[in-house]
């Protein structure tokens, strides 16, 4: 099973070198791992960088573009694995096993996609992190969408022939209408639109570093509700609840964390 994972770079030297450390550390095969890097003609370090690393990509290409949905656009074009995944510049994933873990549950399965859990994390000045927040997906219920649940966009490995039926008319896979929602409709296209029922792997995938667009300030707060709910009445899964639900079930991200913390340390 080949897995492409794409990643859209913009400027993105701080934290390239963690995306990119942790698939050279992945004990899955390497020639079963595509890399592709979409850069937004970045005029930092960013491709220096990536390519002075020692795990190089299988395709780069380096030029404007509309924002990171057009970007992540582009790389679903260009890939060719049978499975898809994205590693943001920000995020890496969080052990050398998770994509083998992956593999294996599409496998045993027999689902059309697969997700997991997610760490928020903050970097200390040691160069380690320190988690801030922890997104446990569970198990995927139908039902569940409309109280406002996703599994965590970057955790979600979806077969190739899956993304030529979400399709959109435009040849497009994320409204790149929307500024930070579109992945939202992509999930809820898939989930509610093609009844596409992923299966769980109950581990941490991926850590991201905190400070992303959609919580960077009460701007992008109130902008990515206004996204969100114009996504939820296209896709026509809930009403007012989902949004209300999506946004404070977010809430108990923290207090598990800070109590399996305090448990950690007895």
């Amino acid at each position: 099973m080949k897995i492409s994972i794409i990643t859209a770079t913009w400027n993105s030297e701080a934290g390239i070198a963690d995306a990119q450390r942790s698939l050279a550390e992945q004990d899955f095969p390497r020639d079963q791992i595509e890399w592709v890097v979409v850069d937004g003609a970045s005029t930092d370090q960013t491709v220096e960088r990536i390519r002075s690393g020692a795990f190089q990509p299988d395709t780069l290409i380096s030029e404007p573009d509309n924002g990171i949905y057009d970007a992540l656009n582009k790389g679903v074009r260009m890939a060719t694995g049978d499975v898809v995944g994205f590693l943001h510049a920000d995020d890496f994933l969080a052990g050398p096993g998770v994509l083998s873990r992956v593999s294996c549950a599409l496998e045993n399965s027999g689902a059309e996609a697969v997700y997991g859990d997610l760490d928020y994390v903050r970097e200390r000045g040691d160069g380690e992190f320190t988690v801030v927040r922890h997104w446990k997906s569970g198990i995927y219920y139908r039902r569940k969408l409309k109280w406002g649940w996703m599994p965590p966009h970057p955790t979600l490995y979806v077969k190739r022939d899956v993304y030529e039926r979400v399709q959109m008319p435009n040849g497009d896979y994320f409204d790149t209408s929307y500024t930070c929602a579109a992945d939202y409709d992509f999930m809820l296209r898939l989930l509610s639109g093609l009844d596409v029922e992923p299966a769980y792997l109950p581990a941490v995938l991926v850590k991201m570093r905190i400070g992303g667009i959609s919580n960077r300030s009460l701007k992008h707060i109130v902008q990515k509700s206004r996204e969100d709910w114009a996504v939820i009445r296209r896709n026509h899964v809930g009403h007012l609840h989902t949004l209300a639900w999506k946004n404070l079930g977010k809430l108990s991200q923290f207090s598990k964390r800070a109590a399996s913390t305090r448990e950690s340390k007895k």
